[in-house]
């Protein structure tokens, strides 16, 4: 409430109240106020259903049908096939579940390995990088090209070096260095493991570089400097300080890494094209090979929608378990 002084004829004044001003302006209806936000979140929730919700209810459907080449025109014709598909798929001693196996172990170790690289050489470099040194700015541009550059011009070019003729790997292992009685196959073989191994660190690590980069610039320096001044060496401060500090940003880092690369399907796909080397023969492509080159698409449904669950469970044990752990070391 306020008071509102007016001046009358022959000098007096008089106060007069304005109840309507105590208010304030006035607050917007209940209904925007809670609306706005769902409003806002409106564009991203009608793509999110266009581009992944839909193909995801239509991709399971399938794989309860016995879908082939015969029904592709209409696919909602297609025999109901119950859980054959699954049973399939499943069936270890059957040449189809056999194959999936052995994929999804090829899987496991190239995700492993492809992470834990990926993790260790970002981080390290991501460290190197808190140092001061002339040309710092110039090297972190350089680390980040292989992130920047479109996949498949990178994979193309990686394709190109390592053929067995005349490609630049063979060139400097056997023709310069002397390495090997003769050129080795890599596209093809058990070398082809090697070969996606290298090109899917070569392409992840940068990613892992520029969030360690990130995490690290929230840690005070002064920190290190303390600990400097108490005798605690290099590897003591990473260990202590750190890698500590860094243990919310690779909670992250590491479940991205791990989904992109158990997924990856750009690069064996354009690295060996349609039908991978038995070593390098990621699941992602193998079901692809399963739907699109024995044009059974329900069992290609169904082994991809095994592979949801699969990640699914997978990120949420693991999301439960750094939550436990998080808590465990607040208390």
């Amino acid at each position: 409430m306020t008071t509102t002084a007016i001046d009358k004829p022959g000098g007096r004044t008089t106060q007069r109240h304005d109840p309507g001003a105590a208010r304030g302006p006035r607050r917007p209806g209940r209904l925007r106020a809670v609306g706005l936000p769902y409003l806002l979140l409106l564009p991203a929730l009608v793509l999110e259903l266009l581009v992944h919700l839909i193909p995801m209810i239509i991709g399971i459907t399938i794989s309860f049908k016995e879908l082939t080449q015969f029904y592709i025109r209409d696919w909602s014709t297609a025999p109901w096939a119950g859980l054959d598909n699954y049973t399939l798929s499943v069936d270890f001693d059957a040449p189809a579940g056999e194959a999936l196996l052995k994929s999804f172990v090829t899987t496991c170790a190239f995700t492993l390995l492809s992470v834990g690289l990926c993790w260790l050489i970002g981080t390290a470099a991501a460290i190197f990088m808190q140092e001061t040194f002339r040309g710092r700015g110039f090297l972190r541009t350089v680390f980040l090209i292989p992130y920047a550059l479109p996949v498949y011009a990178a994979v193309i070019t990686w394709a190109f070096m390592f053929q067995r003729d005349n490609g630049l790997v063979n060139h400097v292992l056997h023709d310069q260095l002397g390495i090997g009685d003769s050129p080795a196959f890599w596209l093809i073989g058990d070398n082809a493991f090697v070969t996606l191994l290298v090109v899917s660190v070569w392409k992840g690590w940068p990613f892992a570089f520029l969030i360690m980069m990130a995490g690290l610039q929230n840690i005070p320096r002064e920190i290190y400097e303390a600990a400097a001044l108490d005798g605690a060496g290099v590897w003591q401060q990473i260990r202590r300080i750190t890698l500590p500090s860094l243990r919310p940003v690779n909670q992250v880092l590491v479940l991205v890494l791990f989904l992109w690369t158990f997924n990856d399907f750009n690069t064996p796909f354009v690295l060996f094209g349609k039908a991978a080397p038995q070593s390098a023969d990621l699941i992602s492509l193998h079901i692809y090979q399963s739907s699109f080159q024995t044009w059974n698409f329900g069992t290609g449904s169904a082994m991809s929608v095994l592979l949801l669950l699969f990640l699914l469970v997978v990120t949420g044990g693991y999301l439960l378990m750094t939550s436990r752990g998080k808590k465990a070391t607040d208390a």
